[in-house]
């Protein structure tokens, strides 16, 4: 055991070269990220006007919401199956009818 403990940082830094697809150094190594400042590479629209949509977002936004509607409606108007509740049922029925 002792062996395989020495021979693990040999064996990490050899890994660690080989990791990034190859190209060399790590996925925060220089020159693997330029900046441009504008995310998604959008630029934004000049001050004082909105930005326009794209044609997906309109859909997509309307059932987003609909469905986090319907998951929380439905979810929480849904019968109580649990073990305890069919147990206090039971028992309640068993202590009524002695």
């Amino acid at each position: 055991m002792s062996q395989l403990l020495r021979r693990l940082p040999l064996v990490a830094r050899r890994c660690g070269k080989t990791r990034g697809g190859g190209g060399g150094g790590s996925f925060f190594a220089e020159g693997k990220h330029e900046p441009g400042g504008n995310l998604f590479g959008e630029t934004p629209p000049p001050s004082g006007q909105a930005r326009k949509w794209e044609s997906w977002e309109g859909p997509w936004y309307f059932t987003l919401g609909a469905a986090t509607a319907m998951l929380t409606l439905g979810l929480s108007a849904r019968p109580d199956s649990s073990l305890t509740y069919w147990a206090d049922r039971k028992a309640a029925e068993i202590k009524g009818s002695a």
